[in-house]
C-alpha cells in the first residue's frame, strides 16, 4: 500500500513537471444531453494508448510472444477503422523505455492530446500462481486454460468517471452484440486480493482504481483487456485479422455512440504526442489488472 502511494505521489508530480493540462472537461456530470444529438466525427479526439512497450513488453502468450506485439497490432486496426469511419482526429500513442517512467509519459502525452477519450489496448494473463507448463515445438512454455475472454476496466478515481463507464458500457455492449463474452474471473475467490469489483455485469466493466493509465488522464479513461493470450486456444484466436476485425468494429461503434452525447473538446487541434519528455523515475513493478506483476 505504501509503495503504491509512493508511484502516485510521483506520477503526480511528474505530470504537473510536463505540463500535461487538458483545455477543456466536457459536460459536468448529470448534465442534460441535447436530444437528437449527432456525432462530429471530424472533431472527435481519441487517444489509443498502446500498452506496455517495446522495452518492457508485458506478458508472454502461451507460446512465447510478446502482450506488445499483440496490443501494438490490434491497435494499428482499430485505428485504421476509426480514421476511415471519420475520426480523424484519432492518435496512436506508442511509448518507449521503462516501467514507471514510460507511463509518466504515456499520461502526459495523452493529457496534452486534449482529447475526448483515451482507450488502451492489453491482452491479458493469470497472476503466476495459475500457470502450468507445456512444451511447444519442444521449447518450454507456460499457459493457463482455465479463464478466456475479455474484460474492460475504469477508475473512480478519473476526473471524469461518469463518462469513463459510459464508454466502457458502451464498448462491452457492442463486443457482446458480435458474440464476444467478458471474463467473470476477476470476481472469483480464487484471486484472492487481485480480485476486482463488477460494476458492470451486463457489459463487463470492473473497477480499478489505482491503475495509473485510467486514474490519471485527465479526460474518460478505458483499458481493454481484448482476450487472455496466455489461453492456448484463446491465443491463437487474438491472433486472426478476422477476429481482431470484430473488435475493432465494436471500438468504432462504442465511439460513435459516445461522441453522439459528448461535445468535443478545444482546442480543435489535437496536439500529436511528441517524445522529448522525460521522466526521470526509479522503475517500479506495477501491478496489471490480473494483479501479477508486470513491468510496465
Amino acid at each position: 500500500m505504501r509503495r503504491i502511494g509512493t508511484i502516485a505521489f510521483l506520477i503526480v508530480a511528474v505530470l504537473i513537471a510536463l505540463g500535461a493540462r487538458h483545455g477543456a472537461w466536457g459536460e459536468e456530470a448529470g448534465a442534460p444531453k441535447a436530444a437528437g444529438a449527432t456525432c462530429d466525427r471530424a472533431a472527435f479526439g481519441l487517444v489509443l494508448d498502446v500498452g506496455h512497450t517495446a522495452q518492457v513488453p508485458g506478458a508472454k502468450s502461451a507460446r512465447g510472444a510478446l502482450e506488445f506485439d499483440f496490443n501494438l497490432r490490434l491497435a494499428k486496426l482499430i485505428e485504421q477503422q476509426l480514421i476511415e469511419a471519420g475520426f480523424a482526429k484519432t492518435v496512436l500513442l506508442v511509448t518507449e523505455g521503462p516501467a514507471l517512467a514510460g507511463l509518466a509519459r504515456r499520461v502526459a502525452r495523452a493529457n496534452a492530446a486534449h482529447a475526448d477519450l483515451l482507450l488502451s489496448i492489453h491482452h491479458d494473463s493469470v497472476p503466476d500462481s495459475m500457470l502450468e507448463k507445456w512444451d511447444y515445438n519442444g521449447e518450454p512454455h507456460i499457459f493457463s486454460d482455465r479463464f478466456k475472454g475479455h474484460s474492460l476496466f475504469v477508475s473512480y478515481e478519473n476526473r471524469d468517471r461518469k463518462d469513463s463507464l459510459r464508454f466502457a458500457r458502451l464498448l462491452g455492449l457492442a463486443l457482446k452484440s458480435r458474440g464476444l463474452q467478458y471474463t467473470p474471473h476477476y470476481t472469483d475467490k480464487i484471486m484472492g486480493h487481485r480480485r476486482r469489483e463488477l460494476i458492470d455485469a451486463e457489459a463487463g466493466v470492473y473497477r480499478f482504481d489505482r491503475l495509473v493509465v485510467l486514474k490519471y488522464p485527465q479526460m474518460p479513461a478505458v483499458l481493454l483487456e481484448a482476450g487472455s493470450i496466455i489461453n492456448r486456444d484463446e491465443e491463437l484466436l487474438m491472433g486472426t485479422p478476422e477476429h481482431q476485425a470484430v473488435i475493432a468494429a465494436a471500438v468504432v461503434e462504442a465511439a460513435e455512440g459516445f461522441c453522439r452525447e459528448r461535445k468535443p473538446v478545444k482546442p480543435d487541434r489535437i496536439a500529436r504526442p511528441d517524445a522529448g519528455a522525460k521522466a526521470k523515475l526509479r522503475p517500479a513493478a506495477v501491478r496489471g489488472p490480473a494483479g501479477n506483476a508486470i513491468k510496465r
